[in-house]
């Protein structure tokens, strides 16, 4: 991604002519929905993660439903998460019937705390799965959460959107849960635009998936299409989804799967390059860290305080230098829906309330040159010794 001169946006895609090439092969094909090039992406992914199977979706909100339908989840049943996440996360149980609880997070991070997990599970009943959200890229701590669902019997789902490479002692993030999934929008570490992925433990969970994605049909559409007799016949035996990924996409995912790592080489430059800058700056705390951070992210921590100025002043003062931020998450529960339907109120959750309010997502997607990266340290510098 090169910014332009007048403004360094937020996020751009980094797209080179090896993803048009592989979308104009595509094209000129005379096939573009899913076929053979989503599953050489699924099977190139799967590779890559270690795992058995891999199944491409539309997308991370896709796979979640997906994900959950397949566990079993349904009403009377409850989902627990995160309140520190996108809307998805939790619509998908509620779209399922099941009700939702929320944990909040660790005190100076912004994934789930596993010693609140833990009460949580222990006081709450019907809990049929725990979705753990990847935020920003740094994983949480499976190490403890994966056996408190053990312990009481709770399918751990991986909400691993921000996660793609990220790499732990026990494996790739997405694939230590029962069930992971990973998403390719616009803005993620590897993109198709739109779009994502699932992996499973348990190959009964991975044929639901399969099955229930495109329409509950037995046959595969590329099946029918090209097979030489009978390919007009199938049998539809669930009722199911439209969920799958075409091949126009898939080709783009190929092509940015291959560059995964040099795209995650890049990203950590730029956290080392932004740790760098701002270390010694008052009033400001660099991003958590930990195992297999992918980076997804560069979120700051500001204090309001000891600047003299509120978060959403940072982030103006930052457009007006020609810097573009965003901010990473308005919790579930300040939201109208969750709020109404739990009587939830802001301080229900407060360091999940306290993280959003000082947080102030900073560029940093591979393919940002090395000018715009030194404009966006030199403008965090300027308006942090402007409020000192």
């Amino acid at each position: 991604m090169k910014a332009s001169t007048d403004f360094v946006p937020f996020a751009q895609p980094s797209i080179g002519p090896e993803e048009e090439e592989a979308v104009l092969e595509v094209m000129r094909s005379g096939w573009l929905t899913t076929g053979k090039v989503t599953l050489a992406f699924e099977q190139e992914f799967a590779a890559r993660l270690g795992v058995e199977r891999a199944l491409a979706v539309n997308s991370a909100t896709s796979g979640l439903h997906l994900a959950l339908e397949a566990l079993g989840v349904g009403p009377g049943d409850v989902v627990v998460t995160s309140p520190y996440t996108f809307a998805s996360t939790a619509a998908v149980a509620r779209q399922l019937g099941a009700e939702v609880v929320f944990c909040d997070i660790e005190e100076e991070g912004y994934n789930l705390d596993p010693e609140a997990l833990g009460a949580v599970l222990a006081r709450t009943r019907n809990v049929k799965a725990l979705i753990a959200v990847h935020v920003g890229g740094l994983p949480c701590r499976l190490d403890l959460i994966a056996p408190l669902c053990e312990r009481y019997g709770v399918a751990l789902v991986e909400d691993a959107a921000h996660a793609f490479p990220s790499k732990l002692p026990q494996g790739y993030a997405g694939t230590i849960g029962d069930v992971g999934v990973f998403s390719f929008y616009a803005t993620k570490t590897i993109t198709t635009g739109e779009g994502g992925m699932v992996v499973a433990r348990d190959g009964r969970v991975r044929e639901r998936i399969s099955l229930m994605r495109s329409h509950g049909i037995d046959r595969a559409v590329w099946d029918r299409y090209t097979a030489r007799t009978a390919a007009w016949s199938y049998s539809v035996v669930e009722a199911g989804y439209k969920y799958n990924l075409p091949d126009l996409l898939a080709a783009i995912g190929r092509v940015q799967l291959s560059k995964a790592e040099r795209f995650l080489a890049e990203r950590e430059a730029i956290a080392a390059r932004y740790d760098e800058a701002f270390a010694e700056l008052a009033g400001i705390r660099l991003p958590p860290r930990g195992p297999g951070h992918a980076w997804h992210l560069y979120a700051l921590s500001v204090d309001a305080k000891a600047l003299g100025f509120s978060r959403d002043e940072f982030i103006e003062r930052l457009r007006a230098e020609g810097v573009g931020a965003s901010v990473h998450f308005i919790p579930l529960h300040l939201m109208p829906y969750w709020a109404g339907r739990y009587g939830l109120v802001p301080d229900s959750f407060p360091r999940a309330l306290a993280a959003f309010n000082a947080e102030v997502s900073l560029p940093a997607s591979q393919g940002l040159d090395a000018a715009s990266v030194e404009r966006v340290a030199a403008s965090v510098r300027k308006i942090v010794g402007a409020g000192a």
